[in-house]
């Protein structure tokens, strides 16, 4: 399946969210350090509801022991500043999402590291800052999973 990596989130309820997205994909959630908040957070469990034991999720303690972690794989940084969309890319299993945290994204040296294969964003309206952390990963894993026909759903 797929990687969403948040680098230095911020806000307890969107990790809690993504705790959930990453569930009910079969994605592998990674948060890489320093966190905004603690994985004892009220909010954090109050967002993520009952399923956190059905999430894969991994909290590196820097960058470099996430490269390790998953490397050779293409790693896809979610920003404002691109100009390829996200349905520009043929994703393939084993792809890694990033976003930056909120309220600011990524520090430049993150988005400058050789490590990632491109830069990609998400269209919206001019003169609008920014989606929620969130909602962005799950438009662009549920693109991501599209792509495979949902591999794995067995709702349908």
């Amino acid at each position: 399946m797929f990687h969403v990596v948040f680098v230095e989130p911020r806000i307890p309820p969107n990790t809690g969210n993504a705790i959930r997205l990453a569930a009910v994909t079969g994605a592998h959630l990674h948060l890489v350090e320093p966190l905004g908040f603690t994985l004892d957070d009220a909010n954090l469990r109050r967002a993520g509801l009952d399923y956190h034991d059905l999430a894969t999720l991994t909290v590196h303690p820097d960058l470099a022991h996430l490269w390790t972690a998953l490397l050779p794989a293409r790693v896809f940084a979610f920003t404002s500043h691109a100009s390829t969309t996200y349905t520009d890319i043929a994703f393939r299993p084993g792809d890694v999402l990033m976003f930056g945290g909120e309220p600011t994204g990524f520090p430049p040296e993150v988005l400058a590291d050789p490590n990632i294969t491109e830069r990609l964003r998400i269209p919206m309206l001019p003169g609008r800052r920014s989606l929620n952390l969130a909602n962005s990963a799950s438009i662009a894993l549920y693109e991501a999973w599209r792509q495979h026909g949902f591999a794995g759903d067995t709702t349908v």
